[in-house]
């Protein structure tokens, strides 16, 4: 007997007895010939007992067959005969695989639902299609030259700001009273506990400014897009430090002091601001690169004072380097570590901020829950 498929899926123990028939053989007999008991062959025969890799070797051996045969046919009929899969378990990975799902829930984000058609709804209305083969509208345009898809998990992300921000009150943008704001924010970068004055200088400047914390290995930064003639600001605060909220913030005000995110959102992800990097963006990305490590620390003082101490950085010349630009030692540290790629210098410096901000900002995540369902 060689290796075939039948048309009909039956136990095996139906070709087992038609071998024997044609070989004229009993199943005592045949049972002798591979050493098992007889009623061992018998529960074959009648169905009762299923091909375990070692029996089908001992009927291959004995018919002159494959052992794989003999495993192939228990498994078809195992498989004909298993109860139906229910068709949630298919819907529900086409979902999963298109949505972060899982993670959307544990924030509260959509609510989950044993209906999976229920679930898939919510989802659309989350992400604002009308089908799961149309396309977000908020599109998005890359931080760096040929960096052009965002994931899954970026994309819900910034749906959720765009969510919190579109229930949030602003006054009128205006792009002069935005710049003019600017020399305000630089009273509030010596000492940590003044970044509280951020969101309400914002709002007042017509910009949204939400913070989100960033679903897991989304590496996102900030965003900037725009709500009609409003533009909102989304910032994940993934590095709690005081140089890196900086200088993301004002990477992203620069976004929208240029117009930047009118047409499709600008994600900033893994932003690293290391000379390397920067050369790597987009036009548009050295201008908010620029205008963001000018803002923290002036970059013609951050050369001279590098080249009048590197290598014998000190605490003390750090701290009276920032005193004299009325800036934290933290956002000093920041810069001089990308500048030189020493990430091991003065780490003590770099104060957590997230604590500060996150009770006067509209924040979601970070142990703030914004009760908004979809």
């Amino acid at each position: 007997m060689g290796d075939w498929k039948p048309a009909e899926v039956f136990h095996p123990g139906e070709f087992l007895r038609d071998e024997l028939d044609a070989r004229g053989w009993s199943q005592v007999e045949f049972a002798e010939i591979i050493e098992r008991p007889y009623q061992f062959v018998n529960e074959i025969i009648a169905g009762k007992k299923g091909i375990t890799p070692e029996t089908a070797k001992a009927l291959g051996a004995a018919l002159g067959t494959s052992a794989e045969l003999w495993m192939n046919l228990d498994s078809a009929y195992k498989l004909r005969h298993a109860d139906d899969v229910s068709p949630r378990v298919a819907h529900r990975a086409k979902l999963s695989g298109q949505y972060p799902v899982r993670e959307m829930v544990r924030r509260m984000w959509v609510q989950m639902s044993e209906d999976t058609q229920v679930l898939e709804s919510r989802l659309l209305r989350y992400f604002e299609v009308a089908s799961l083969d149309e396309s977000p509208k908020l599109m998005f345009s890359s931080m760096r030259s040929g960096d052009d898809e965002q994931s899954p998990l970026q994309t819900a992300w910034v749906y959720r700001v765009k969510h919190i921000a579109e229930t949030m009150p602003a006054a009128e943008y205006s792009k002069s009273t935005l710049k003019n704001a600017l020399a305000q924010f630089k009273a509030f970068m010596e000492a940590p506990e003044e970044i509280r004055h951020i969101p309400p200088l914002m709002s007042k400047c017509g910009v949204r400014f939400v913070i989100v914390e960033p679903l897991p290995s989304s590496k996102i930064d900030g965003v900037t897009f725009w709500l009609n003639n409003s533009p909102v600001i989304g910032m994940s605060l993934r590095y709690d430090r005081i140089d890196n909220f900086w200088y993301v913030l004002r990477h992203e005000i620069e976004h929208v002091l240029n117009g930047d995110g009118k047409g499709a959102a600008v994600i900033d992800s893994d932003l690293d601001y290391s000379p390397s990097a920067v050369n790597h963006s987009t036009p548009r990305e050295k201008l908010a690169h620029a205008a963001a490590a000018e803002f923290c620390v002036p970059q013609a003082e951050l050369d001279k004072f590098i080249a009048r101490v590197s290598p014998l950085f000190s605490r003390i010349r750090v701290m009276a380097f920032a005193k004299s630009l009325g800036i934290h030692p933290g956002i000093v540290v920041g810069q001089i570590q990308r500048r030189l790629d020493r990430f091991d210098l003065f780490r003590q410096m770099l104060v957590p901020i997230r604590s500060l901000i996150t009770p006067v900002a509209m924040t979601d995540g970070y142990g703030h829950i914004l009760p908004i369902e979809m």
